[in-house]
């Protein structure tokens, strides 16, 4: 059942954390690809402008394929990577934190900060909540006018996902359904005369 899910944060968070004088404000962000990340980051550091450090990690997709981390001028492995830790120790993906560090006067130390950062990051994954999701696959289906009724009733029995629909002398759907229930729906598709099947990254 597990290869067929995955857990993220359920929505935004913002929390703070208060070391020595330093304040490390933590955000969190569900996202999905990294040009979101990106577009993210920017605006951070557009809103706090004024603080020493922007610090990150994030890790994208179903398969958790895309890793990044920054310390942005922290002491090398004090700050993105205790915050990636934090993120792979609960499993998640589809995931963005940044930690924004205004100092407060007093150095805290290579452990003060590694600290610091971890308490940070597992703050504000607990207010973002953890959920689970089913991993899905995105088809495109096209078949004849006359085969539409029992198309649509085999993607309502199975409770396919539809994001786009078009009903003409050829029709066409795009579908997102279950990883784990894929192969059953397909060969039931299959089975209609002049249907064809897409899948779609």
């Amino acid at each position: 059942m597990e290869e067929y899910q995955y857990k993220t944060i359920t929505g935004t968070a913002e929390t703070i954390y208060k070391e020595k004088g330093s304040k490390f404000i933590a955000l969190s962000f569900p996202v999905t690809d990294e040009t979101k990340s990106k577009k993210i980051l920017t605006k951070i550091r557009k809103t706090y402008f004024n603080a020493q450090h922007h610090c990150f990690a994030y890790i994208l997709g179903t398969e958790m394929t895309t890793i990044r981390c920054s310390d942005d001028g922290e002491p090398s492995g004090t700050a993105g990577k205790q915050i990636l830790e934090q993120i792979q120790s609960k499993g998640l993906t589809n995931i963005l934190i940044i930690v924004v560090r205004y100092f407060g006067g007093i150095k805290l130390g290579k452990g003060g900060l590694s600290r610091a950062y971890k308490t940070a990051t597992s703050d504000v994954i607990n207010k973002s909540g953890i959920i689970t999701k089913a991993i899905c696959d995105t088809y495109k289906i096209s078949f004849n006018y006359n085969t539409l009724p029992a198309v649509m009733k085999i993607l309502k029995a199975e409770k396919a996902k539809l994001s786009e629909q078009k009903f003409e002398a050829t029709c066409s759907v795009i579908i997102k359904i279950s990883k784990e229930n894929s192969q059953k729906i397909l060969e039931r598709l299959k089975k209609i005369s002049g249907v064809e099947l897409k899948i779609l990254i």
